[in-house]
């Protein structure tokens, strides 16, 4: 068993049946990251040049043709970060540089495929909320994807120049301490093993056939 698998306990996260205030039993003081705003970017980059890093093997054979290129996880590394409040509402400009690393892979002259490492930047420059001064600061973050589906080679220069497709998220954020209502610990139902079961399906078919029989009026 598992959450997942329809384990029935008061104790267990899942959809509220009854009155939810019904087994409430404290107040539960827990940290979290608290996300006062957020705000999507998605854009296509043309001809955007990348440069390769760490390419493995190394010493690759040109010309290169290009295979793929897409990020090598989903966190963007924010600098250069300006926040600038706004005296007529609660919104603050918001200037950051966004770099989001990807993997690029591709086939070199003597057919050995390699990959290499490089960059994208984004320079973005919007409006979000930001709470008041506090002890505790608020950071902005970036959660980016990137996806590169072509992409050509430049001997001269050692390059490629990509197409990319690109989707950030930048996130105004701190880390708090909340109070919330609990209802207790949960309770961990045992996990269910996997196993190879060939007969469940046929021992589960009923022995005749379900249904009116066609003598029945």
């Amino acid at each position: 068993m598992s959450f997942f698998s329809n384990f029935s306990s008061d104790h267990c996260p899942g959809t509220i049946t009854g009155n939810p205030l019904n087994g409430l039993c404290e107040k539960v003081c827990i940290q979290a990251e608290k996300i006062f705003d957020a705000g999507i970017i998605q854009t296509r980059l043309e001809n955007y040049s990348v440069a390769l890093e760490n390419p493995v093997p190394s010493n690759p054979t040109y010309p290169l043709t290009f295979i793929s290129a897409r990020s090598l996880s989903s966190e963007g590394t924010v600098t250069d970060l300006s926040v600038e409040r706004q005296a007529e509402n609660q919104c603050a400009r918001v200037q950051a540089t966004i770099t989001i690393p990807i993997e690029i892979v591709y086939m070199d002259a003597n057919g050995v495929e390699g990959k290499a490492t490089s960059s994208i930047v984004l320079n973005e420059d919007v409006l979000m909320f930001v709470p008041p001064a506090s002890v505790i600061p608020f950071s902005v973050t970036a959660t980016a994807s990137c996806v590169a589906p072509e992409g050509t080679f430049h001997t001269d220069t050692g390059t490629f120049t990509v197409s990319a497709c690109i989707t950030c998220i930048l996130k105004v954020s701190m880390q708090v301490e909340l109070l919330v209502p609990s209802y207790g610990y949960c309770a961990i139902p045992p996990a269910q093993e996997f196993s190879h079961e060939v007969c469940s399906g046929f021992f589960e078919l009923p022995l005749y056939p379900q249904g009116k029989s066609c003598c029945k009026k």
